[in-house]
């Protein structure tokens, strides 16, 4: 095979296809005497496995995967792939949480008590984020949380967690930051939660097709390793 005939059954470029295999997305190919590259069925294998790879996992990890493969490093290549499990089956976690929380919401403003108070560096913990990022969202209006009254430092009571949580979510589907605010708000104010199932619905379609395509990935990752092995 040619660039291009690899190239074509993806809409790819032929350069595209250069830059894959100098990556080490593919294997090497052999040339021919006057140096043109000669791809083979192993290599359209990997292109496949590596183009579902980032649908399923993203770029980066794609390009780990393939890497580790071509380095020998087959275990180093599924701890990638177990890591974008574990994030999904976190994230659907979370989503079930925030679906809980919300159908506890009581018909008017939020009246949580304040138990379960946080300091910032304990929620950033619990989100798996940083404290930074927790600044970030309070600068969007996103939390709005109380300060104590002697230290001055910032202190997060049950509703503040569960906005957070609920701004994590929004956030790992690729919401904007204004978008998340409005319908923080109107889980806050407890006015309305149509805006915020429309997103939960929105964020479960991206969950299931993301798994969906982990498994269309794994099964031509597999193809491709049996075809490597047999070359």
């Amino acid at each position: 095979m040619r660039p291009a005939d690899l190239a074509r059954e993806h809409g790819l470029s032929t350069q595209a296809v250069r830059n894959y295999e100098r990556d080490g997305f593919i294997p090497p190919a052999e040339r021919t005497r006057s140096g043109y590259r000669v791809y083979t069925g192993v290599h359209a294998a990997a292109l496949r496995a590596y183009l579902a790879l980032v649908a399923a996992h993203g770029y980066p990890a794609a390009g780990q995967i393939m890497n580790a493969l071509h380095g020998g490093a087959l275990d180093d290549a599924l701890i990638v792939i177990d890591r974008g499990h574990g994030q999904l089956l976190r994230d659907r976690d979370t989503l079930a949480s925030v679906r809980e929380a919300v159908a506890g919401l009581p018909p008017g403003p939020d009246k949580a008590a304040d138990s379960g108070v946080l300091t910032i560096g304990e929620l950033a913990r619990r989100l798996r984020v940083t404290p930074a990022t927790v600044r970030i969202w309070e600068s969007a209006g996103i939390l709005s949380p109380a300060r104590d009254p002697t230290t001055g430092y910032r202190v997060f009571r049950a509703s503040d967690t569960r906005d957070a949580e609920l701004a994590h979510l929004l956030r790992r589907g690729g919401y904007p930051l204004d978008r998340i605010a409005t319908v923080v708000h109107q889980v806050r104010t407890a006015g309305g939660t149509e805006t915020l199932s429309r997103a939960l619905e929105d964020w479960q379609r991206r969950l299931t097709a993301r798994g969906v395509a982990m498994l269309d990935a794994a099964s031509l990752l597999s193809q491709y390793l049996s075809c490597s092995a047999n070359s």
